[in-house]
């Protein structure tokens, strides 16, 4: 049986859903909008100089930033206040970007979660592609700048080697068909750390993800990213230290057999 609402009330009922509608769905252009409200982690150390551009790159439609500040000696946790006041600053407890992602996780409230570094060799705008590729259906868009349309001014002829490399390895060690391997730009539904948990701290976190969300037998769409330069300062990454660390975990992940889920990641840092 339906009802007709009466003409004297029928605006006011309009106007509410409409408002309702609004709070929902935030608007990324005339003619797309989502749900699901989006969480940025940015992992950061004495990043002050880069952050200008990093947040001026973030989408105005994005839920919330969370930094998650490595005990930096300079003004990174003032400047990014400064530049977004709502900002959530996690205080980073242990050491290593693996730990900082961890606890940097853990503060965020959205259900997407986008990780971009602090160093502003990441598009900001790119992250509406990893955001439609994860309401199109995938469980963990990974970022890859050997896609069609990826690309990186940063990598060094022997790190592009070694990630080759490591890349095949894992393809073939665990049925992926991934073209790139150790990079920090992806997103994922929130409750897939449900069934990757995390426990690394170093920069090998980003290859313990991408073996893992396989493993779970999750979804995954590779999604073409350009990596820049790094704006100021100078990277942590050491090509050599990392490149056996990133091989210890996938050697060791061989080994453990995952046939269930696993309990939800817990970070170690403070929400101030």
């Amino acid at each position: 049986m339906s009802s007709v609402l009466p003409s004297s009330i029928r605006p006011a009922v309009e106007e509410t859903e409409t408002a309702r509608v609004k709070s929902e769905y935030r608007p990324i252009s005339s003619h797309l909008a989502i749900a699901p409200p989006v969480s940025v982690v940015i992992p950061a150390m004495n990043e002050a100089e880069n952050l200008p551009h990093v947040f001026r790159t973030l989408p105005d439609w994005i839920h919330e930033v969370v930094l998650v500040d490595g005990n930096s000696t300079d003004d990174t946790v003032r400047v990014a206040r400064e530049l977004r006041p709502d900002v959530v600053v996690v205080e980073q407890v242990g050491k290593g970007k693996g730990d900082a992602l961890i606890s940097g996780f853990a503060a965020c409230t959205g259900e997407i979660i986008v990780m971009v570094d602090a160093d502003g060799s990441a598009d900001g705008e790119e992250i509406v592609s990893y955001v439609s590729a994860l309401v199109g259906g995938a469980d963990f868009a990974k970022g890859s700048r050997f896609a069609n349309g990826g690309g990186t001014d940063d990598m060094t002829p022997v790190r592009k080697l070694g990630n080759r490399v490591l890349c095949a390895v894992v393809n073939r060690k665990f049925g992926a068909r991934y073209t790139d391997l150790c990079y920090g730009y992806n997103a994922f539904w929130k409750h897939c750390l449900d069934r990757i948990a995390l426990d690394c701290t170093g920069f090998e976190i980003e290859t313990l993800m991408n073996i893992r969300v396989v493993k779970a037998g999750l979804r995954v769409q590779e999604v073409p990213s350009h990596e820049y330069n790094r704006i100021h300062g100078v990277s942590n990454l050491s090509a050599v230290r990392d490149g056996l660390r990133v091989l210890r975990v996938i050697l060791t992940e061989k080994r453990v057999r995952r046939t269930a889920a696993v309990p939800a990641v817990i970070g170690q840092g403070q929400v101030l």
